[in-house]
């Protein structure tokens, strides 16, 4: 080959290298740029004291006024909860109105960062127009007719609701029968028991996947221990029972009897006799009567023995007068 051609060849390889290094310096890496994570901020602790619930009757209409608030719960003893609450309890308030009422709810709502609204199993309305959000620092009010007899599950209505049920936004309504329950009369004591979980703190992935880190008895899993519920020895003892989940069923238990009667829902036509066990739903209830014909400790508990073991247990302390004895609770 001619020495000219030799230089050609040589000047148009060097030009392919001056090319190749532009394009490569023109282009980035495709090795990701290292940059320091973002600091992880908490949301500001909201502990706002607990507001007591407005009901007031006039008539047939039933004013009820309550609040969404950020409340921080004992849980179990020395565990504490930054609860999404309605009016600083979780559960919330026991509402008791009649059959046939209606009702003029007003939901008021402290949260500074989330919607809250109200979602009540006992009445017929539109969800879309009367079980609507609330904005932070603002209030709604809203009617429904209480038509159907029973014992129901109260809670937040808001997206997502399982967030808002698992952070402590539920609790009982009672609409009592017009004409009553035919038991009434033989009833000498009656209680009401909200069953529900405890997951990690606001950890939505928590509640969807996980499994709970206690299962309790009206908010706490000590307390109904503690301070057990009385009877003396021949009464009929009645409870209103709600299983509020969000995502476990309640077998209903009661150790050292039998149910007497059994009004699932709490309506007086669903009636069943002689039960041992009554299976709930989460979002589900019932009415159960029993008899306590001994003295001692009657243990009630979910027969979900894993959940009972999480927390989900009372003790019922049953007495010749009727008094506590103050002796250690049964464990059971």
């Amino acid at each position: 080959m001619k020495s000219g051609n030799i230089l050609k060849w040589l000047l148009l390889g060097l030009s392919g290298l001056v090319m190749i290094a532009a394009a490569w310096f023109a282009f980035p890496s495709e090795e990701p740029t290292v940059r320091e994570a973002a600091p992880h901020v908490e949301a500001p602790h909201i502990n706002h004291p607990p507001v007591e619930p407005v009901v007031h009757r006039e008539g047939n209409t039933v004013h009820i006024e309550m609040t969404a608030q950020r409340t921080d719960i004992e849980i179990s003893e020395g565990v504490t909860y930054n609860a999404w609450t309605f009016n600083g309890t979780a559960p919330g308030p026991v509402l008791r109105v009649k059959q046939g009422d209606q009702l003029e709810f007003t939901l008021n709502n402290l949260d500074p960062d989330m919607p809250h609204s109200m979602d009540f199993h006992a009445v017929h309305a539109a969800p879309s127009q009367k079980f609507v959000e609330v904005m932070p620092d603002e209030q709604g009010t809203f009617t429904y007719p209480a038509d159907t007899p029973g014992v129901f599950m109260y809670h937040c209505g808001a997206s997502p609701v399982l967030l808002h049920v698992a952070n402590g936004m539920y609790g009982m309504i009672i609409v009592e029968p017009k004409d009553g329950y035919p038991t009434d009369a033989e009833i000498d004591q009656e209680y009401t028991i909200v069953q529900s979980e405890w997951y990690a703190e606001n950890d939505m992935d928590a509640f969807q996947q996980g499994d709970p880190e206690h299962v309790v008895f009206n908010g706490d899993d000590h307390t109904l221990k503690e301070h057990p519920i009385l009877a003396k020895v021949g009464d009929k003892v009645r409870l209103y029972v709600v299983n509020a989940g969000p995502n476990h069923v309640s077998s209903f238990h009661v150790v050292g009897t039998t149910f007497d009667h059994v009004y699932l829902d709490g309506n007086p036509k669903n009636e069943l006799y002689g039960m041992q066990t009554v299976l709930l739903p989460a979002g589900g209830g019932a009415v159960v009567e029993f008899t306590v014909t001994e003295e001692g400790d009657y243990p009630i508990l979910t027969h979900q023995l894993n959940d009972a073991y999480l927390g989900a247990t009372a003790i019922l302390r049953v007495t010749r007068d009727g008094l506590d004895n103050g002796a250690p609770a049964m464990n059971h």
